[in-house]
């Protein structure tokens, strides 16, 4: 996604929508027989980083799906792929499909970091392919705007956590304008932009491959894809990897639920993490006193001014809450969140002693967590950002079409989960409550279908966008799945666990799961 220069606005990583729709297997299954995917080369750019000998391993192409699968005389719109080879032809066993969540995450170039994700033999036996799901960047977008002025016009009257009456009625109204904006200007792929119609697409691209099964790894919300194309199509699945689960019933039936329990998920992590840091004393910048009593006023006195930081300057309600939910996606920022955490704490009491300041790298660390789940575009024209987000989740999450009963909910949910609970609420049940698609044909269930092997689903213990309940609902709800444990900070862990890295890598080649009950580390532990 592009990034916008601000550190304004929309959170998340989750869904919305209303209507009730039937299974959608028999509807999957019926769809003819897939062209093949044609792959071809992939820009000279894209491959600058990737070692010579290892070029000729990479693909890339696009590929056609019906815009509306129930009737697709209404014409195609395109997804943009690229595949990294199996290093070992002879022994390869297909395709291995990667989405990285969002919704709205480009998954185009994921193979590219394949290394970073999984053990050598799993490059070894799988195509990985990397796709942007429809309405996403380099496949046919859903664009609300025809430039970035307009755009900003919008984005920058939204506030991440509104207080005062008049960010309240600001960001209350550009969520109303960002509505009309798609209704006039996103087109027809607007009413498709469930995550039951992206199942159907990766349907036909894993025919397109040549796959008779789908092998799959989904993280965040990519999980809730990888749950919606088993119970769609569970005769079709091979192997399927969740890794930071989405609770799939509530999410799809009841979105204001399902986003006070992402709140909560942000507030279990964020205690831990105080926690933590107090467990850990001098490696941890701010374990003196009290840190839950320190961080706390610290949030509550941004309610009303600033505080001018001396590494950073002026820092506000939003951004320092953007940056606390962002540092708590990635546990190596933890070091470097406590540093801003007792900066800030001296200009509220300052010390005998100058506080230490903050590396470069720390700073770099910082304003990347600030920039998680936000959204941003170029200064430019025309506009080159998309409103995906936006539009599966208010396909996916039914929420009550009332944008009045937001800050009346906030209030509630502010004194309930006083970090992110009004950080929460201004988010997707604002968005959707003026969203203009009404019953969007989503896929809500039954979950229980059988696949024939188990789904592995992975869950950290404090992960805070997608919290370890949400796992446990998910291997719950699934007809037959297996859920791995991690105890450890993140949102999402492939990659950073050893333990979990060779159980998948096992699970992918073998179909063997790890027993019910294994309990993961991370590789690195915090501070």
């Amino acid at each position: 996604m592009t990034i916008r220069a601000r550190i304004a606005v929309l959170v998340g990583i989750l869904a919305a929508g209303s209507a009730l729709s039937a299974p959608a297997a028999t509807a999957g299954q019926q769809q003819p027989a897939a062209p093949a995917v044609q792959w071809g080369a992939c820009p000279d750019d894209v491959l600058q980083d990737v070692p010579p000998a290892e070029r000729p391993l990479f693909g890339c192409a696009t590929y056609a799906v019906p815009l509306d699968h129930d009737n697709p005389r209404k014409g195609n719109i395109s997804l943009a792929l690229m595949r990294r080879a199996a290093g070992n032809q002879a022994q390869r066993i297909g395709s291995l499909f990667l989405n990285p969540g969002g919704p709205g995450g480009s998954g185009w170039g994921m193979p590219l970091g394949g290394k970073a994700i999984f053990e050598p033999e799993v490059l070894d036996r799988f195509d990985l392919v990397g796709f942007d799901p429809r309405g996403v960047a380099q496949s046919t977008p859903l664009r609300c705007f025809k430039t970035n002025e307009e755009a900003g016009a919008v984005y920058g009257r939204m506030s991440v956590v509104p207080v005062t009456r008049q960010q309240i009625h600001d960001t209350v109204a550009a969520n109303a304008d960002l509505s009309d904006s798609c209704a006039r200007n996103a087109g027809d792929l607007l009413k498709h932009m469930s995550t039951k119609d992206v199942a159907r697409d990766l349907d036909l691209l894993r025919q397109g491959v040549g796959d008779k099964k789908l092998n799959y790894v989904g993280f965040s919300y990519g999980t809730l894809l990888g749950a919606t194309y088993a119970a769609m199509f569970p005769r079709n699945s091979r192997a399927i990897i969740l890794d930071g689960n989405v609770d799939p019933k509530l999410r799809t039936n009841n979105g204001l639920r399902y986003d006070h329990g992402r709140a909560e998920g942000f507030e279990i992590a964020l205690d831990a993490f105080l926690k933590r840091c107090k467990a850990e004393g001098d490696k941890c910048a701010f374990s003196s006193g009290d840190p839950r009593a320190k961080f706390d006023e610290i949030r509550d006195y941004l309610r009303t001014q600033d505080i001018t930081l001396p590494d950073i300057g002026p820092v506000g309600l939003d951004q320092f809450t953007g940056i606390v939910a962002g540092t708590l996606y990635g546990p190596a920022g933890f070091k470097f969140l406590a540093q801003l955490l007792q900066q800030a704490y001296n200009v509220l009491h300052p010390p005998a002693a100058v506080a230490a300041q903050l590396s470069q790298a720390g700073l770099s660390v910082l304003k990347e967590a600030a920039k998680r789940g936000k959204y941003d575009m170029r200064a430019d024209t025309p506009y080159e950002g998309d409103e995906s987000y936006q539009a599966v989740n208010c396909s996916d999450k039914p929420f009550p079409p009332v944008p009045s009963l937001i800050p009346l909910l906030a209030k509630q949910w502010e004194r309930e989960l006083p970090t992110f609970g009004r950080y929460q609420i201004f988010t997707d049940p604002l968005a959707c409550a003026t969203w203009p698609v009404k019953h969007a044909d989503a896929f809500r269930g039954p979950w229980d279908r059988k696949t024939d092997n188990p789904v592995l689903v992975i869950g950290n213990y404090y992960d805070p966008a997608t919290r370890y309940d949400f796992a446990k609902q998910m291997a719950r709800q699934l007809g037959n799945a297996v859920l791995l444990s991690v105890d450890s900070f993140g949102h999402c862990i492939l990659g950073d666990s050893s333990c979990a890295d060779k159980a998948a890598a096992k699970y992918l080649i073998t179909l063997e799961a790890p027993q019910p009950g294994q309990v993961c580390q991370p590789d690195a532990q915090p501070f």
